[in-house]
């Protein structure tokens, strides 16, 4: 593989995901940047997202965070999963809204890695906060091995 910048790598390894990635791409979910360790999505909530309660169901906010942490966590060239994910909800998110998930590194050493998530409304009102912890297995991102690790 060609020399890259560590942005180049990141953009390329993310490129790379999105195109295989069907879940995000099936819920809306739009990659709006990438950076080494570093991810943003966007998501506008939609009517089959409303929950009894009249706002967003927290899975959908729980998975366009999971899929921020995965582009930050992935943005080396070197497959890594989630080895653990909590999140916090902290305000309502409703039918229209356009949600951003910011996710960036705090911690990679070794085969592991710890994240932060922020998701936002479009008035940059907190919704959630996720954190997930990464472990590298074996691979890359851009050209990944066949079968399973």
């Amino acid at each position: 593989m060609p020399e890259h910048s560590p942005q180049a790598l990141a953009q390329a390894c993310a490129q790379a995901m999105f195109a295989r990635d069907a879940a995000s791409q099936g819920l809306g979910i739009e990659l709006l940047a990438a950076g080494p360790g570093s991810a943003r999505l966007g998501m506008t909530v939609r009517a089959d997202m409303i929950q009894g309660h009249g706002t967003c169901h927290g899975g959908y906010l729980f998975a366009l965070a999971d899929s921020a942490f995965a582009f930050a966590c992935n943005s080396y060239d070197e497959a890594a999963v989630a080895l653990g994910c909590s999140i916090d909800y902290v305000a309502p998110a409703w039918h229209g809204d356009r949600l951003i998930a910011h996710a960036r590194e705090l911690s990679r050493k070794g085969r592991t890695g710890n994240y932060d998530v922020r998701i936002e409304n479009q008035q940059g009102e907190l919704i959630a906060l996720f954190r997930g912890k990464s472990y590298k297995v074996r691979g890359s991102v851009i050209a990944p091995q066949a079968g399973h690790d």
